[in-house]
């Protein structure tokens, strides 16, 4: 039985990568629009987002909209490699008498 990603498997670091999971590959989305959609305090999604970011699983960019300081948030590659991974894992415990493909 494979190993299911620690970092990844926290509830609320698992609803974070799999909302931005939906993303496309290149697209990023703000702090606040992140935390809209997951419902999270400011504070409780920086731990997350943090926690994912040192793992290499988001690449986070600081940057200013006119004046305006904005937080942009994607997975990066080996971010979206993990959730592919982690996500056969579950798949797996869940039919564990299905073939790989």
């Amino acid at each position: 039985m494979r190993e299911l990603d620690p970092v990844i498997h926290a509830q609320a670091r698992l609803r974070v990568v799999a909302t931005l999971s939906t993303l496309g590959a290149g697209d990023r989305i703000t702090f606040p629009r992140l935390q809209e959609l997951l419902g999270m305090t400011a504070g409780n999604l920086s731990v997350h987002l943090r926690k994912l970011e040192d793992a290499g699983y988001l690449e986070i960019d600081k940057t200013y909209r006119g004046r305006t300081p904005t937080t942009l948030v994607r997975l990066s590659r080996r971010g979206r490699l993990a959730f592919d991974e982690y996500t056969e894992n579950i798949r797996a415990l869940l039919h564990p008498d299905s073939k790989e493909t």
